[in-house]
């Protein structure tokens, strides 16, 4: 799994903020008559959306005595596989070139998931904590960071390639008591599927 789940899900709209290129543009026409390879230009991106989705999910965990250790099955919810996908990828740049500009338009800390990577169902993931000595009631959940943004890519002169891009930041796992409410989006629902009706994450959910 790529990084760790360790922030709450945010939403956001950024509009009309341009990010430049590093590599040379052209953008007249060859001798085919055919609009050369566009190798840098300058985005605009737009939409741009965060959603933090739950991915798996342990079964209720409760414990009747003091317990120093445990290791938890995460049950798969569904059957998706997430895969980064651009639409609308500008001649000559290439998907991977497109989630680099769109990591570097956010600032983020670790790059951008790929288009070689993939996340899918893992039947056999399992959570462990090793630490603490845990008593009553705790829930154990997995997640994806998921990232949307429109984009609008020019080079020079030329007319504007518009696109979508959908990756994704990073993926995780949590393990909490039911008395301390999470501060991610999957933690809470995790919370709100296995804690107990009267507990403090359920009831925060």
């Amino acid at each position: 799994m790529r990084g760790m789940v360790g922030r709450a899900c945010t939403a956001g709209l950024v509009i009309g903020v341009l990010v430049t290129g590093l590599a040379g543009c052209t953008g007249a026409a060859g001798g085919d008559g055919k609009a050369e390879a566009c190798t840098d230009g300058t985005y605009a991106w737009s939409g741009v959306r965060r959603e933090q989705r739950l991915t798996a999910l342990s079964d209720p965990i409760r414990f009747k005595k003091k317990t120093g250790s445990y290791t938890s099955r995460l049950k798969p919810l569904g059957a998706t596989v997430y895969r980064p996908s651009v639409t609308g990828t500008p001649e000559g740049v290439g998907v991977a070139a497109v989630i680099k500009a769109l990591g570097r338009h956010l600032k983020v800390e670790e790059p951008l998931a790929g288009p070689s990577e993939t996340e899918r169902p893992a039947q056999d993931h399992f959570f462990e904590s090793s630490t603490g000595s845990h008593e009553g009631a705790y829930y154990a959940w997995a997640a994806i960071d998921l990232v949307d943004a429109d984009f609008s890519h020019t080079c020079g002169d030329g007319e504007p390639t518009k696109g979508h891009v959908r990756t994704w930041e990073g993926t995780g796992a949590g393990f909490l008591s039911c008395s301390m409410p999470s501060d991610e989006t999957a933690g809470r629902l995790a919370a709100q599927r296995t804690c107990p009706a009267g507990s403090e994450a359920a009831k925060d959910a």
